[in-house]
């Protein structure tokens, strides 16, 4: 028998469903229209939303998949609406990637998003048919940024991005990892080189980057993207089964998603949260922890009790 909620069904019922009969939210003073928070990637001072969305498994479709298809739509244009645009693909997110370039033609979106994918293979002349690979399929003559995936041979690659950066067919550069076995390379890298972005997990039930990785980020100048902010195991499920504490509203918070994205937030080197999802409730939902009262020290205590 199956215990518990998921976030889907759990936005259905109490607290998600009245924070969705709203208008499009009644939250105090219409939080719902307000734009999102922005913070500055350091190399450039350009201002990025704070909240944008990964492409992983969720925008794995085709126009083909009509239902699908039109939820990915919708969360595209959730994000627009918000003001938001990043998002964030890769080659071995399937069709990901094409998914997303059919996407914008559709919403005339392109001069609104902010794309980033991914370079993953071995090899110069492997890595500039891979990146040209993806240009074609998310319909882009310039990626906003190109990123050296899990550090596969990112000697070789950081040649490739620093050229085409120079060239105009890339805006920014940077490096990704999602597991703490790699920080200790991770380090080396961040210390090495000159990038723009970091993109790395961070969660409220997985710290570790919090010791070395985004500290020396923030010393270093380079933007950081959060992946995987819910965390690993069952931790947004087992919240789920929890009601958001009275104090959430203290910080405009009506679920526990809203929650753990502002912890990521919550750190200073942290730029912009990706969580994945082709499910436009779930985008309505994330956007909202880029709005109202920052997180401080007082709701990183509480939320890290939670655990």
């Amino acid at each position: 028998m199956r215990t518990g909620i998921t976030r889907a069904e759990f936005l259905r019922l109490g607290a998600g469903a009245a924070f969705y009969a709203m208008s499009p939210f009644s939250l105090g003073a219409d939080m719902g229209q307000q734009p999102l928070r922005r913070r500055a990637i350091p190399t450039s001072g350009e201002q990025l939303p704070v909240i944008g969305v990964g492409t992983y498994r969720g925008f794995d479709i085709s126009s083909a998949d009509g239902a699908a298809w039109a939820d990915c739509r919708k969360v595209l244009e959730t994000l627009f609406a918000a003001g938001g645009s990043v998002i964030d693909s890769s080659p071995m997110y399937g069709q990901a990637e094409e998914a997303v370039g059919g996407l914008l033609n559709e919403l005339q979106g392109h001069e609104r998003a902010f794309v980033a994918t991914k370079v993953w293979t071995q090899g110069r002349q492997q890595g500039v048919e891979q990146m040209q690979d993806s240009m074609r399929l998310l319909q882009r003559q310039r990626i906003d940024l190109m990123q050296v995936h899990n550090l596969v041979d990112w000697q070789e690659h950081l040649v490739t991005l620093r050229q085409w950066k120079e060239e105009g067919r890339i805006r920014y550069l940077g490096v990704t990892h999602y597991t703490s076995s790699a920080y200790d390379q991770l380090e080396k890298v961040l210390s090495a080189e000159k990038l723009d972005f970091l993109q790395i997990n961070y969660s409220l039930n997985d710290r570790e980057a919090e010791q070395r990785i985004l500290p020396l980020a923030q010393e270093r100048g380079v933007a950081v993207l959060i992946n995987r902010p819910f965390g690993g195991g069952n931790l947004l499920r087992n919240f789920l089964k929890q009601p958001v504490p009275q104090w959430a509203g203290e910080y405009n918070c009506t679920s526990w998603p809203q929650l753990l994205l502002k912890f990521c937030l919550s750190h200073p080197a942290v730029t912009c949260v990706i969580p994945g999802t082709g499910n436009p409730r779930h985008m309505l939902d994330n956007l909202q922890a880029g709005r109202g009262k920052d997180a401080d020290q007082a709701f990183r205590e509480r939320l890290i009790q939670s655990v």
